[in-house]
């Protein structure tokens, strides 16, 4: 629960800008409702009290649940630039993280109970997309562009497809499953599409332990 109360002044028209701290105060309160008792769950009244502020103020802002749902969300999945450390392995692998990391925050039933009120409504569901899923995917897809430049994956790799099959998995879990992948289930994942796509597979996983300060198994060495 938000410790300030905030009672500041509105912007009504032509009058004083609104209190970004109501914004913030809201946004905070709203992920905490969500954390708590799921998109189902999330009462404006109940936001409205726990940010000090009342339901007008969150109205004069959002129009509805569903919006500061996805505001709320937004600020929470703030994804960072993609890795680029020059080994395909390692950078997918902490691209595949940037997935993760953002999705965990969020419990999963939210984004699978959201996304069912914003499928209907294309202006609601191009908010989703735009909030749930492009950012962390034009990070990792930019990730995958890189591997391609660099030779250690096919020049013909469809990256747009690889990308897909990436976020799909992360999606799939978030939406329908009861919890978020794994580490080993991601790196699992990792392996069976790069096995596909590698020029070398055996020959990135060598760099990738090198990289990593592991000694590389019999086998594995790089040519």
């Amino acid at each position: 629960m938000s410790s300030r109360r905030v009672a500041a002044p509105e912007r009504s028209g032509g009058g004083r800008p609104r209190d970004p701290y109501i914004d913030e105060a809201v946004l905070s309160a709203a992920l905490s409702v969500l954390s708590e008792a799921g998109y189902h769950g999330l009462s404006l009244e109940e936001v409205a009290r726990r940010a000090g502020t009342s339901r007008p103020a969150i109205y004069r802002r959002w129009p509805g649940r569903t919006h500061l749902a996805l505001a709320a969300i937004a600020s929470r999945l703030n994804v960072p630039a993609p890795p680029d450390a020059g080994c395909t392995l390692c950078d997918l692998a902490e691209g595949f993280n940037v997935f993760l990391s953002a999705y965990r925050t969020i419990r999963p039933d939210v984004l699978s109970s959201l996304y069912a009120d914003c499928a209907a409504d294309p202006e609601l569901r191009g908010r989703y997309l735009d909030t749930v899923i492009e950012p962390s995917r034009r990070a990792v897809g930019r990730t995958i562009e890189k591997a391609i430049a660099r030779g250690d994956l096919r020049p013909d790799t469809d990256a747009s497809l690889l990308l897909d099959l990436v976020a799909s998995l992360v999606y799939y879990r978030s939406l329908f499953a009861d919890d978020h992948m794994s580490d080993a289930e991601a790196e699992k994942a990792i392996e069976a599409l790069l096995r596909g796509a590698a020029v070398d597979y055996d020959g990135l996983l060598a760099h990738a332990m090198a990289a990593e300060g592991h000694e590389v198994p019999h086998g594995h060495e790089e040519g």
